[in-house]
């Protein structure tokens, strides 16, 4: 995990936080109602920081799935290729053979 990825992250949650105080300035007389948003707003942040990695972690994943599917995919296909070249092969043979003992 980069700490670059989510610096915006963490910037708005600082933005939030920083604005929730303010919002609740003049509720400073009452420490129960500041304490409370403060930390209403904190969790909110990790909350989105949370949310955040945990989809970044699901795309890499996706994203690994699908390199890992096409990859299948493709010695799959390669696979199905050489033996369908070999049973066109076998079959050319067959009718060769059929055809001579045909014209014999």
């Amino acid at each position: 995990m980069e700490i670059r990825e989510y610096i915006l992250d963490i910037l708005l949650t600082v933005v939030m936080i920083i604005s929730t105080l303010v919002l609740i300035l003049r509720f400073w007389q009452d420490l129960t109602i500041a304490v409370a948003a403060t930390l209403m707003m904190l969790s909110l942040g990790g909350l989105f920081l949370s949310l955040q990695v945990k989809v970044r972690k699901l795309e890499k994943s996706v994203v690994s799935r699908e390199r890992m599917l096409r990859s299948n995919l493709e010695e799959m296909a390669k696979r199905m290729a050489i033996k369908h070249d070999m049973a066109i092969s076998h079959l050319n043979e067959l009718v060769g053979e059929y055809s001579k003992r045909v014209y014999r």
